[in-house]
């Protein structure tokens, strides 16, 4: 298949390009003008999402579309201009898509769209399959906002949500916990009884691979481990990894004072996700255990 990437350069992307070249698939890339780019001989085509600019040629030659677009939330604090710029990235660039893949005259057969657990807000004592509903928060709004930008392409290709996790690697999720451990910092944070519903880099990939190649699944798709785990067990997990204490607990009310809102929304959130409809549709991950997880992630930082 042909598979063009929105967002390729990133981590995921990046795993998600090495992915599909593995299994024999074709990539193509869209960046922006001006941007970097190590595409080599790899198809390439610019978009500019801001302005709802793009080369129709790029979605006519994919068979599938897969965008991973938006501003990062780990940087932090949210000032007020950091939330528009969350959420206009995200929403800019996947209406732009839509209205392109609407436009063409050979529409791809799937498109994954990027989405987040988020979508969920803090749910203590639920599982979160598929279908519960939206939950309350900043990020919550974000993504119903981001889901219903591909609204416009419904009707030309199979449209599928990827609700993604917290992503186990040193240039994500783990990163700040493992600059914590290094320094003897690390701690519970809050309760630590929370759900973090987690997923490895090669697993996110993986998914992404199967919705777009594989599968028929339309519609939100959960990609978190199905095992599960709490905040402890994750900062625990990285204190084991790196042979440092877990001592230091931040309660809930200190990573408020710190962060604001966005603690409720990145660390105090309990949301108890299950990957339901990816595992009915025959997906295997390949990482349900925590621990090596986390000792993988580490060991490919070179710690």
């Amino acid at each position: 298949m042909k598979v063009l990437i929105a967002g390729a350069s990133g981590l995921i992307g990046s795993e998600i390009r090495r992915q599909l070249a593995h299994t024999g698939h074709e990539v193509g890339i869209l960046t922006r003008p001006g941007s970097h780019s190590d595409s080599g001989s790899t198809p390439t085509w610019q978009w500019q999402p801001t302005t709802a600019e793009i080369d129709p040629e790029a979605v006519e030659w994919a068979d599938a579309v897969i965008s991973l677009n938006g501003t990062s939330i780990a940087k932090l604090p949210w000032t007020k201009s950091r939330r528009r710029s969350i959420l206009d990235s995200r929403v800019s660039s996947t209406r732009t898509l839509a209205r392109a893949i609407a436009a063409s005259t050979e529409p791809p057969a799937a498109w994954v769209s990027a989405s987040a657990v988020g979508f969920y807000g803090s749910r203590p004592g639920e599982r979160l399959t598929e279908q519960a509903a939206s939950g309350e928060g900043f990020l919550a709004a974000v993504t119903r906002r981001w889901e219903a930008a591909t609204r416009a392409a419904a009707d030309s290709t199979r449209i599928a949500h990827a609700r993604t996790g917290i992503v186990l690697s040193t240039r994500a999720a783990l990163g700040p916990l493992v600059t914590l451990a290094k320094f003897g910092l690390a701690g519970r944070l809050g309760s630590g009884r929370q759900h973090w519903p987690w997923v490895s880099l090669s697993d996110e990939a993986a998914a992404y691979v199967h919705l777009a190649t594989e599968s028929e699944i339309a519609g939100p798709a959960n990609i978190a481990a199905p095992s599960g785990a709490t905040s402890e067990q994750v900062t625990r997990a990285v204190t084991r990894a790196l042979r440092r204490p877990h001592l230091l607990p931040a309660p809930a009310w200190t990573l408020r004072m710190a962060l604001g809102t966005a603690a409720d929304d990145l660390l105090l959130a309990d949301q108890h996700v299950v990957p339901q409809r990816l595992t009915e549709d025959g997906f295997v991950f390949g990482d349900d255990d925590l621990a090596r997880a986390v000792d993988e992630a580490v060991a490919a930082r070179g710690e």
